[in-house]
């Protein structure tokens, strides 16, 4: 199964919800993630706490959902509030589209501790989809049997 990840600025959730979906997925699950407005970098913050959870982060980068335009995958997940509300392209008109919202860990105030406990909060939120993803793709679902489960999935898993 392919999968887009999109949150506006592809900075944070889509790039963690990326990295740890391609790490779980067993081979079974291709994920990506852009925005709409790219930031043109990942958050560092994004990186360490990939890197302290165990999960590689070669190759990560802040892109354009333009670069995804010939990908045609068979969901695209938004992650934050903003990019739900927005307007997709025409080539996403194909894909199941559906909004896991997560809260964006990179923006909240605090010291260190309160910084890694909303980052490590996050992606085992994103772990924990993820597994359930790989356990979807397993059953071979298609079609509005997927759509339903995936949409079904972000309440499972909260």
């Amino acid at each position: 199964m392919k999968l887009l990840f999109i949150c506006t600025h592809n900075r944070c959730r889509s790039i963690l919800s990326e990295a740890i979906t391609n790490h779980l997925g067993q081979g079974l699950l291709q994920a990506f993630s852009a925005g709409s407005a790219p930031a043109g970098e990942v958050h560092p913050l994004t990186l360490r706490y990939l890197q302290e959870a165990g999960i590689p982060i070669n190759g990560l980068a802040s892109k354009s959902w333009e670069q995804f335009a010939a990908l045609q995958p068979d969901a695209v997940i938004t992650l934050c509030d903003s990019a739900a509300s927005e307007a997709c392209p025409v080539w996403m008109g194909g894909s199941l589209r559906l909004h896991w919202g997560l809260v964006d860990p990179s923006k909240l105030a605090g010291d260190e501790a309160a910084s890694r406990q909303a980052f490590n909060a996050c992606i085992e939120q994103i772990k924990a989809r993820s597994q359930a993803l790989v356990a979807l793709e397993k059953q071979g679902l298609r079609g509005t049997a997927l759509a339903e489960a995936l949409t079904a999935l972000v309440h499972e898993v909260a």
